[in-house]
């Protein structure tokens, strides 16, 4: 799991592993604890457990060389986004299917010699989202199962403008964080499913005076239980061996991680 904010907390009795790589430290040492059910889950705050890291500043490549290098290969990524429809208000789960990328400036890739492409098309598990979608059905927690996550570069929120041609364009959510870290998870054979969670309605969907950071992190802190509820209960419900085509890419590329 790579837990946004309000998440730092996510797993008691945790045991917490320094996991150096390539690409310097992660956010913070990993924290590997176990779910009711005896499996093992790994844990990495996304933006470090004091919210050092600005989305434009995370070490997307080497928070998921350290959980692959541990033994991950399923990865649920908890984020908040901001609404571009009227109808997906704060405290709504959305399960994208698919990413706009429109950050800039980012590393997005392990492969810095060498032409490797990897399949990009459908950017998330579709076990990972059918896994998550049952699990809150079963507990009767309301999700929206598709749509398209734009990912801006940060750390300022979107103007008006950009939320309203956002918007135009039939996408559902705005985030700062999903770019590069599903692309990356792709490159190293991950599965990766976004669970995001609807804080805001971005600046351009209503009128008022715009987002704000206080805000995102009231509403995210307000619904901190429901989301640890639902990422729990998913992450047991994932299957033991996978049965998806998203580690097709890792062995097409040859990427060793220790």
């Amino acid at each position: 799991m790579i837990g946004g904010s309000g998440l730092y907390e996510l797993l008691p009795d945790v045991v917490e592993h320094a996991v150096d790589t390539p690409y310097g430290p992660p956010s913070d040492p990993l924290m590997v604890g176990l779910l009711p059910g005896g499996r093992r889950v790994a844990f990495v705050p996304r933006h470090g457990r004091d919210h050092r890291f600005p989305p434009h500043r995370i070490p997307y490549r080497a928070n998921l060389w350290a959980l692959r290098s541990l033994g991950v290969r399923q990865v649920l990524a908890p984020c908040a986004v901001g609404s571009l429809r009227p109808e997906f208000g704060p405290g709504t789960f959305v399960l994208p299917d698919q990413l706009v990328d429109r950050t800039s400036g980012r590393v997005q890739t392990y492969h810095d010699h060498g032409a490797v492409h990897v399949s990009f098309a459908d950017p998330y598990c579709p076990v990972g989202r059918d896994r998550v979608a049952r699990t809150a059905a079963s507990a009767g927690t309301d999700v929206v199962e598709h749509g398209t996550m734009v990912v801006v570069e940060g750390p300022r929120f979107s103007t008006r403008a950009e939320s309203q041609w956002f918007a135009a364009q039939g996408w559902s959510v705005v985030n700062m964080t999903g770019h590069p870290e599903a692309v990356l998870a792709r490159e190293l054979g991950l599965c990766y499913t976004p669970i995001a969670l609807v804080t805001d309605l971005d600046a351009g969907i209503e009128a008022g005076a715009g987002v704000s950071q206080e805000e995102v992190f009231a509403v995210f802190a307000a619904n901190t239980e429901r989301m640890r509820t639902l990422l729990l209960s998913a992450a047991a419900a994932l299957p033991v061996e996978r049965d998806c085509a998203c580690g097709e890419s890792y062995e097409e590329a040859g990427v060793t991680v220790p």
